[in-house]
């Protein structure tokens, strides 16, 4: 086994954790949060929702499949991964598998990061971390290389939202249906659940104003921070619930978005939910789906009133899970029903939408 560099993981409250490195040296800093999956390191680093924040896996044994290729498919959205780049600021694992084996790995997790110029650190003891996150909630950290300190980041006040969003509109597919994409830092697998679904994707940045813009359906992604930091997005949202009738659906970030341009507020989880095992419950149905999640905002349930009601709720901590309209074709969930990775339970969401798509556009 390689003898790797000494690196140290500094909670803001002082608290210290010592580990190896197996990334790149390079000290950096963001909000340290835990996903409780088992699998899917890929696609969770690559995904946007991520940015800004050191990743901390509790499944003790990480790297052991390596990292696929960048392979494109027909509309160039990589096969394996759920944006073109890694998104973590930097990973902290118990343990770090030296040798990998997968039928579509072409390199190990530490070249991938080398790679990106992140640090990745193992020997932690990530059930200890994990306790200390629970009890004293999600907390800023660094991690240091011998004296190289870095300024302390909070994602929870910058834009990261204008990071990882496209710069100018993306048109995907031909699809018969319409549907606009509000870019907040969307993951790959929703388009790909948009296309195989004969719609046509029209992606615009977080601040496009697309009042004028003609399409069936409006999409509004998931993505990193906070929601109250992008209230351009949610002027541009209620907007066009004023103004048209077209049918919504909102994924995660998206969920926010639409709460707070119902009127409603939000708030920050004490350590968030990010896992593929979250139990969620159709309100008034005995439904209940097991989802994959990663978010560290909600939905402030008292806040949900007038001509908005409650559409799912998570049965762990009875929050706020989806919104919907009382009359309109206008729903969310805070869940990934794309899942990637993660249970693919809830992909009919996606059905669900469309089909208040095509009763739309019947309509005209």
């Amino acid at each position: 086994m390689p003898d790797f560099k000494k690196v140290r993981l500094v909670l803001a409250d002082g608290t210290e954790y010592h580990g190896y490195s197996f990334g790149h040296e390079t000290s950096i800093s963001g909000e340290v949060v835990f996903n409780t999956a088992m699998t899917g390191y890929v696609e969770s680093l690559t995904d946007p929702s991520y940015r800004g924040q050191i990743l901390v896996a509790t499944y003790p044994l990480i790297g052991n499949y390596g990292v696929p290729g960048k392979q494109l498919d027909a509309n160039n959205i990589p096969l394996f991964y759920e944006s073109d780049q890694i998104q973590v600021s930097g990973l902290v694992v118990s343990d770090y598998s030296f040798e990998h084996s997968h039928w579509n790995a072409e390199k190990s997790l530490a070249d991938w990061f080398k790679e990106h110029k992140l640090p990745g650190i193992y020997g932690i003891d990530t059930r200890a971390l994990t306790k200390k996150l629970r009890e004293s909630g999600t907390m800023l950290g660094k991690i240091l290389f011998d004296n190289q300190d870095v300024a302390m980041f909070d994602p929870g006040v910058e834009n990261v939202v204008a990071e990882v969003s496209v710069k100018e509109p993306v048109i995907y597919g031909s699809g018969s249906r319409k549907i606009l994409l509000v870019d907040c830092g969307v993951k790959n697998n929703i388009i790909r659940c948009f296309l195989k679904r004969d719609a046509q994707v029209i992606r615009v940045p977080w601040d496009y104003d697309f009042s004028d813009m003609e399409y069936d359906g409006l999409f509004i992604s998931n993505g990193p921070g906070n929601p109250e930091v992008i209230q351009k997005t949610v002027d541009n949202i209620r907007k066009a619930l004023e103004k048209r009738n077209n049918p919504v659906f909102g994924i995660c970030m998206g969920n926010l978005l639409l709460g707070l341009a119902s009127g409603a507020r939000t708030y920050k989880l004490k350590y968030g939910h990010r896992s593929h095992n979250q139990p969620v419950q159709q309100v008034g149905t005995h439904r209940c789906f097991i989802t994959s999640q990663n978010h560290g905002y909600t939905v402030d349930i008292e806040q949900i009133s007038g001509d908005w009601e409650l559409l799912f709720v998570n049965n762990n901590d009875g929050t706020c899970e989806g919104i919907r309209h009382k009359t309109r074709p206008i729903f969310s969930a805070q869940f990934h029903p794309e899942a990637t990775g993660g249970p693919t339970d809830t992909e009919i969401l996606f059905d669900d939408f469309l089909d208040m798509v095509d009763a739309f556009k019947q309509k005209k």
